[in-house]
């Protein structure tokens, strides 16, 4: 039987767009400008390590931070550092980055050097060549897994859970790398178990990739401390705490993480780079991307260069049948509405969906019916319809007493909302305000 969670709700998957067509690597050419902002993780931002006219490798570290919770950047490409200035990013935000001009040549740099196991690597050697290698969760969140696999003492691991859910619409990135490299991930994980050696390794997956499930038993069947569950597809499975519900059966209190309760969780794609950092000697360079859409002439899943200019990769990737009514990166659940292409991918971009104007289009609002379908089904717990009022209202302490901390953004309660209110878009607003707050004071 699948395991599941409690609540949530099913959706049109519209994977099957781009969940059969292979990976594509796409290389910029030479001349392009490469942008790598400095803000690419949950945690303190970076600084610049370079300068203005300096030549840098392919795989050359060019930014970092004195901060445990951070995570370095290295360029993707050889070529010469044009600039360092304030640029968009994929999330509306305009921060500091560095403008590195492609010279073609993918020169490497010298600290990739290949390994030919981990067997020999202790703990604090294996955590340190990924906290090197610069890698960050890539399932969207960013948070440094360095830091994930450091637990605080008195804080046991039990169980480490590798999330191949992908419960978002039209991405299929996940899936693809379940199937075109499953070994890689399996090793990835031994490698993250023997980091933490109390824990067992669970592989995730929603049954509607049987495909991926087969293929991911075969490469751990003969792996003790490894197993592959199967998960009900439902949304948003892939989120953290609902994860660790579905697998462990523990709930992670409010405000906790799920090292808390003893889980990881971490992306397959993670899994992936945590691999090639350890064999390859390889750092964080690359992201798997969905891009998918009415608007899109080559919807698919590329394999592409960080700092690599979305309006590039459209050109890469054949460009647009019609100019896109809207262009989402993520997913069309939990990705955000984006007003420029003009800006570069980053460690957690996972999508960009270019939609046509049917696909983009949105009712208008009505007043609440009262049917309590998004307090039914929400997975959190919480009671939307009472924290759209607060936010209306502008009461930011009844918000805060209403729990809307806990919410996970995931968008559910405005999909099913049959008078089409923008109840989540309205909480992750006010959600981010008075986190930035709490940040503040914190220090």
């Amino acid at each position: 039987m699948a395991l599941t969670f409690n609540r949530g709700i099913h959706l049109n998957e519209e994977k099957h767009h781009t969940e059969n067509v292979p990976i594509k690597l796409l290389v910029p050419g030479a001349k392009s400008e490469m942008v790598y902002p400095l803000v690419q993780h949950l945690g303190a931002p970076c600084k610049p390590l370079v300068e203005i006219g300096q030549n840098v490798k392919l795989g050359e570290k060019i930014a970092d931070c004195d901060a445990f919770v951070c995570a370095p950047i290295h360029t993707s490409v050889s070529g010469v550092v044009k600039d360092i200035r304030p640029h968009l990013t994929v999330v509306g935000t305009i921060v500091d980055a560095i403008i590195i001009e492609n010279d073609g040549e993918l020169l490497e740099h010298e600290s990739i050097q290949l390994r030919s196991g981990f067997d020999d690597l202790s703990k604090e050697e294996i955590i340190k060549i990924i906290r090197e290698a610069g890698i960050v969760g890539l399932g969207g969140a960013g948070f440094p897994t360095h830091v994930k696999l450091s637990p605080p003492p008195g804080k046991v691991i039990d169980t480490i859970i590798v999330n191949g859910a992908e419960c978002e619409p039209y991405l299929t990135t996940d899936n693809r790398v379940m199937l075109e490299e499953p070994v890689q991930i399996v090793t990835g994980l031994r490698i993250m178990l023997k980091v933490l050696p109390e824990a067992r390794g669970v592989i995730a997956i929603e049954d509607n990739k049987p495909e991926a499930i087969e293929i991911m038993k075969k490469a751990s069947a003969d792996i003790p401390n490894i197993s592959v569950e199967v998960l009900k597809t439902k949304y948003p499975q892939g989120a953290e705490k609902q994860l660790v519900y579905s697998v462990t059966k523990r709930e992670v209190p409010q405000g906790k993480l799920p090292m808390d309760v003893g889980c990881i969780v971490n992306n397959v794609d993670t899994v992936i780079a945590i691999h090639r950092a350890v064999f390859r000697g390889r750092p964080l360079m690359r992201k798997v991307v969905t891009l998918a859409g009415g608007a899109i002439r080559n919807p698919g899943n590329y394999k592409v260069r960080l700092g690599t200019m979305l309006q590039d990769l459209v050109e890469m990737a054949g460009g647009f049948v019609g100019n896109p009514a809207k262009v989402v990166v993520g997913g069309p659940m939990m990705g955000i509405a984006i007003f420029d292409i003009n800006v570069p991918i980053v460690k957690t971009t996972s999508g960009v969906l270019f939609l046509t104007e049917n696909e983009a289009r949105i009712p208008p609002e009505q007043n609440c019916i009262r049917c309590g379908k998004c307090v039914e089904h929400c997975p959190a717990a919480l009671l939307p319809t009472e924290l759209y009022t607060d936010v209306l209202r502008e009461q930011s302490a009844m918000f805060l007493k209403h729990n809307g901390l806990d919410c996970i953004e995931c968008g559910s309660c405005s999909y099913l909302c049959p008078a089409k209110r923008r109840i989540s878009q309205a909480i992750r607003t006010i959600r981010r305000v008075e986190l930035a707050k709490q940040k503040k004071q914190d220090g």
